[in-house]
């Protein structure tokens, strides 16, 4: 850390570099430090951190990371801000939620906090692990920086390893959530800018020699009996890999090449996962000191034609569109809110559902695992994208790799989505093209898909990013922002799609309560009657394979402030609250079920 007498040049010299961030803009806590967490022990850090808002960026520029904690009477120079004393916020949380003056603050905030070690064994690596900051963070240890993170939804790890000291040492966090162009998702979005440590952050220990990634699949080659297991470590590769999957019999050594990857098939007859019947194997591997574990599904997902089959099976997705939003903890997610969204699915008779517009946490997809629900996961290149920018894009495909790495062994998660509603450009092309392609290189198990944009002027799916996707994801709002229903008919007429559509979102407000209108636009009667005539529509075109309308809850956004809005998007089946259902919310549970219904019989005729 600085002495004291280089703070006075450090404020000196921050009041004319406008470089000043230009070191600790270096990406380099991205995908390729993720280390698989299944099984591994950590210590929670979450809890008090001291907290500091920094509009101006004087933290960067002052370099408050490099203080020494001292006693304020010790000191014989002024201070801006010291980050070993004074307000503190929960970790967990995002500070619009903490207090109302910081409710539309975009900026930079500093989060530090101790973390005490008695012992540091040399054998053994350490690393940090936040699961988002939201949405560049940069990571400090006892005044060193050790790299920085782009993306507000998707994990990090930092390696700590060399660094730490024996006694207390010190963890500083400079997140920020301004909005630019070039980032992704960029300045103009349709959800809440959340800001802060809205995820959970560990402190865990490795061998020094360990199991850095892990793939689990069955391989879709229709027989349903190739199971395949990829392994990545960090280390010495001399030791071997051990696959043990007890329940079906498997004890198997993975070979690893020079380069610490290996694969291994293996003959077996799982039984496969579903939503009838979610089941999942417990599975570990070893590697030397090293052992992680999982539980996975084995299934297999695949378009032909027109129709989505899994295990085999046509399969219409019933779905539902749900954002990261509460009312009273914002961005932030538990376990309880988890239950409570899948249990409302379940309600309205849901297989699926499209998680919105970004990562969400990654306990959602576990419970999908175990509950038996269908997932469509994606990353926020939304809207206008900075296409032409290779900086965005590097972004963007950073944030697709955590994402597919952290859920790849996610039976629930069928499709991966790279964008929602972009103008077909010939950058955009390229960048939406470069996307799916790495979701097949990385996935060969699981389809991609985009909420694409329709020509209204010609009633036609248009949209040249259809030929290089799986599923052709469509947000149609008619009844509210688009009056004929007879277009949307004629969309499927015109177009004759060659492989499935999904309604990725549909919908249209409901204000409930005396804030609401009786009739007319925003009433609850008026959104009920756009999910019957929606409902009555949709039912007739056989290209459509799934929909999940917009949207389970009403949730927080800037962009939304007439009288009736207030802040808060109203398209949801169920009130901010949470608790209480619309009318539509039934239209829509009424249909699910008797699809439900009819599939069921069809299956016990055939």
């Amino acid at each position: 850390m600085l002495e004291r007498s280089q703070l006075a040049d450090n404020a000196l010299q921050a009041l004319h570099d406008e470089d000043y961030d230009v070191p600790f803009n270096t990406q380099s806590l991205n995908h390729e430090g993720l280390i698989f967490m299944g099984g591994r022990s950590a210590a929670s850090l979450d809890g008090d951190w001291t907290f500091c808002v920094d509009l101006l960026d004087t933290g960067l520029r002052q370099k408050w990371f490099s203080m020494l904690p001292e006693e304020p009477e010790n000191r014989t120079e002024p201070w801006d801000y010291d980050p070993y004393m004074g307000e503190t916020v929960p970790v967990p949380s995002n500070w619009a939620m903490v207090k109302e003056k910081w409710y539309f603050f975009e900026g930079s905030s500093w989060y530090t906090r101790p973390l005490d070690i008695s012992e540091i064994d040399e054998g053994k690596r350490q690393f940090l692990r936040f699961g988002a900051a939201s949405y560049d963070c940069k990571i400090f240890l006892n005044g060193e920086f050790l790299g920085n993170h782009y993306g507000a939804s998707t994990p990090f790890c930092v390696e700590l390893t060399g660094k730490l000291k024996p006694g207390r040492n010190w963890i500083m966090a400079c997140v920020n959530n301004t909005r630019t162009r070039d980032r992704v998702p960029m300045r103009n979005t349709d959800w809440f800018n959340y800001g802060g440590l809205y995820r959970e952050v560990s402190f865990f220990e490795t061998p020094a020699n360990l199991i850095r990634d892990f793939f689990l699949y069955l391989v879709p080659d229709g027989t349903y009996s190739r199971i395949r297991a990829e392994v990545e470590i960090d280390g010495a590769p001399e030791a071997p890999v051990h696959l043990s999957i007890p329940e079906l019999g498997i004890d198997q050594t993975v070979p690893l090449d020079q380069s610490g990857k290996g694969q291994v098939e293996l003959t077996a007859t799982p039984e496969l996962w579903s939503p009838a019947s979610p089941k999942l194997y417990d599975v570990s591997v070893g590697f030397g000191e090293d052992t992680i574990k999982d539980r996975v599904g084995f299934r297999q997902v695949e378009r032909r034609g027109t129709d989505i089959l899994l295990n085999g099976q046509s399969v219409f997705l019933r779905g539902i569109s749900v954002h990261e939003d509460d009312a009273e903890l914002g961005k932030v997610t538990n376990e309880d809110d988890l239950r409570r969204r899948f249990s409302h699915a379940k309600e309205l008779g849901c297989n699926y559902l499209r998680l919105a517009h970004y990562p969400h946490h990654e306990r959602a997809a576990e419970l999908a695992d175990e509950l038996g629900f269908l997932l469509w996961e994606e990353i926020p290149v939304y809207w206008a994208i900075d296409f032409a920018n290779p900086a965005t894009y590097k972004d963007a495909e950073n944030q697709l790799r955590e994402l597919i790495k952290r859920d790849r062994n996610r039976a629930s998660v069928i499709i991966w989505s790279v964008g929602n509603e972009n103008p077909d450009t010939d950058a955009r092309l390229k960048f939406m093209q470069g996307l799916a392609d790495t979701c097949k290189s990385l996935d060969p198990t699981r389809l991609t898909s985009a909420a694409c944009l329709v020509n209204h002027a010609q009633n036609r799916i248009e949209d040249r990013l259809a030929r290089h996707i799986d599923v052709i994801g469509l947000n149609e709002y008619y009844g509210w922002y688009e009056e004929n229903f007879d277009d949307l008919v004629a969309i499927g007429r015109n177009s004759d799609p060659d492989r499935p559509v999904v309604i990725s979102e549909t919908g249209a407000d409901g204000v409930i309560g005396d804030k609401g209108p009786k009739k007319g636009l925003f009433s609850e009667e008026y959104m009920a009657e756009v999910y019957h005539r929606q409902i009555d529509t949709l039912r007739k075109l056989d290209y459509v394979k799934g929909m999940s309308p917009w949207i389970l809850y009403d949730f927080r956004v800037e962009r939304r402030q007439n009288i009736f809005q207030n802040g808060y998007n109203h398209k949801g089946l169920i009130a901010a609250d949470k608790r209480t259902k619309k009318k539509a919310f039934h239209i829509l549970a009424e249909y699910y079920h008797q699809i439900a219904a009819s599939d069921e019989d069809a299956r016990k005729a055939s």
